[in-house]
């Protein structure tokens, strides 16, 4: 647990409470003020307490800066946690060390439970990552240096995500809402684009369409479940668009650069290919994508949706 400042506060005291180690702390004067006894009555029973039941792990010092005259000055101060709190509480028999008792443990489950949280996202983010570099590692032969150098950039960008829960804002990273309202496309100008890909050299068999596949994944990003869309969001359809028509080979040939292109065309036809000016996936990072679209299982799917969305954030 990182050192913050929670504030407790009651109908009688205000204090900014530290937090640290798994616990909360408190100094001789805060003590003091929490259970409205001299700083040489609380100061007494601390040294009891040490010597009957406690050890010197419930003391600590912690730099805080003081007001003296003019200056703030940062001077190291004692500190004392909850268990050498709560014994004092016992012995002043204190009303408001009951209450911050309950308040402690409470804020300290709560912590407890998101810290659990937090480290199971970062494990499932570096789990992730992992399998992302399984899956490039296995189209190692076939991919150049330079894609690999491009694919390594992708999942490091896609890693990033993890700098996001040292955040205490981002601490449940999950998958973007993303804008509802969407233009819808069709089949027919989707296959007046594709049809535009073809160059004068290219094989016979490019753009030639697997039993109606490509007809069907657009019917698939639509579709609705009790009177829900399945991807409600446009995100959603872009990455789920993109990862069905490379990994179901909608295509006899070309079926990665047909998919980067219809691709493309749904975002900016439902406005979300630029933000600020730049595109929100470029060209590099897009070929990266579907090379390791290509590359994955399909149990991987679930990974290939995150790292696109990743992208579309």
């Amino acid at each position: 647990m990182k050192n913050e400042i929670i504030l407790f506060e009651n109908q009688s005291v205000k204090l900014e409470v530290n937090m640290k180690d798994d616990t909360v702390w408190l100094s001789l004067d805060q003590m003091s003020e929490l259970f409205a006894r001299d700083k040489s009555v609380i100061s007494r029973h601390i040294k009891n307490a040490l010597k009957e039941e406690l050890d010197n792990s419930t003391v600590a010092k912690f730099a805080t800066v003081q007001n003296e005259g003019t200056r703030n000055v940062t001077r190291d101060i004692e500190f004392y946690n909850l268990d050498m709190i709560i014994s004092i509480g016992y012995r002043v028999k204190s009303q408001n060390g009951i209450i911050f008792r309950k308040w402690a443990n409470k804020i300290l489950k709560d912590y407890m439970l998101k810290g659990y949280a937090i480290n199971q996202k970062r494990l499932d983010y570096l789990e992730k990552t992992v399998k992302l570099l399984d899956i490039a590692n296995r189209g190692s032969e076939r991919i150049t240096g330079d894609e690999a150098k491009e694919i390594l950039t992708v999942i490091n960008e896609y890693s990033k995500a993890l700098d996001l829960l040292d955040d205490y804002d981002h601490r449940t990273i999950k998958k973007i809402k993303g804008q509802k309202s969407e233009k819808i496309i069709t089949y027919e100008e989707c296959l007046g684009i594709i049809n535009k890909l073809r160059f004068n050299n290219e094989s016979k068999l490019f753009a030639l369409e697997r039993d109606n596949n490509f007809a069907s994944i657009i019917n698939d990003i639509y579709q609705s479940f009790g009177g829900n869309d399945v991807y409600p969001s446009i995100e959603e359809k872009a990455a789920n668009l993109l990862y069905l028509t490379v990994k179901n080979h909608a295509f006899i040939d070309g079926n990665k650069r047909i998919a980067a292109t219809i691709f493309i065309y749904f975002m900016q036809v439902n406005g979300i290919l630029y933000k600020d000016g730049n595109m929100v996936i470029d060209n590099n990072a897009l070929a990266s994508i579907t090379l390791l679209i290509a590359e994955s299982n399909p149990k991987e799917k679930e990974i290939m949706i995150d790292l696109i969305m990743n992208f579309l954030k």
